[in-house]
């Protein structure tokens, strides 16, 4: 015999699953503590992972967000990156200047935002969904500055470490100008600290100088 219609007991195993949900999706997250990136943290003492990167960028943006070239959602960019690299959970961390992992990449990152994504209710799986493409896009005020705070970051910690990893992997001048160049889109003011701090360290040789 079936049991009665109960609504709140309905109500209740709905919202179970969805904390279930949201919590493996957490729990998924935290694999990104084991995600190495190739630059090495401030005092040179180990290369940072994923969840570093993102929490700096994070407190980059709130930090640095009245240089942002236009106003911007500070708490939808800090959201933004703060996911924009979950999907390396998957496809992996690929090196700025790897030209062959580059030329997979974007076939790696879709697949692998299809399977971590979904594992959220329905509406918060569109929503940071929506937040990853937006950022890959990089046509709205919030993505550009997250682009750029993404770009800046990177160039901050090589030179605190003295370009170690850019004397490690040879990085031309070349190089990192053109990672940059939709850096000035987002913000101005970074682009020219950036600049001076590239400037500075080509002339000091840590970055190798093929203009």
């Amino acid at each position: 015999m079936e049991e009665p219609f109960d609504e709140n007991r309905t109500k209740e195993q709905s919202g179970e699953n969805r904390l279930e949900k949201q919590l493996r999706f957490i729990l998924e997250a935290d694999k990104s503590k084991q995600v190495f990136r190739q630059t090495y943290l401030s005092d040179g003492t180990r290369k940072e992972n994923d969840a570093e990167h993102s929490w700096h960028l994070a407190l980059m943006c709130a930090l640095l967000s009245e240089y942002a070239n236009e106003p911007i959602d500070v708490a939808k960019t800090m959201i933004m990156v703060l996911i924009h690299d979950l999907i390396e959970i998957d496809a992996g961390d690929t090196y700025a200047y790897d030209e062959a992992g580059n030329a997979t990449k974007r076939e790696r990152e879709l697949k692998a935002a299809d399977r971590i994504f979904k594992l959220l209710p329905d509406d918060q799986s569109a929503w940071l969904r929506g937040l990853w493409e937006e950022f890959e896009e990089a046509e709205t005020p919030e993505a550009r500055f997250a682009l750029a705070l993404d770009k800046v970051q990177p160039v901050l910690l090589n030179d605190a470490t003295d370009g170690r990893a850019w004397k490690e992997h040879e990085v031309r001048v070349s190089q990192i100008l053109n990672r940059n160049e939709r850096t000035p889109a987002g913000s101005r003011v970074l682009w020219n600290h950036v600049e001076g701090l590239i400037e500075k360290n080509t002339a000091l040789g840590r970055i190798r100088d093929d203009r």
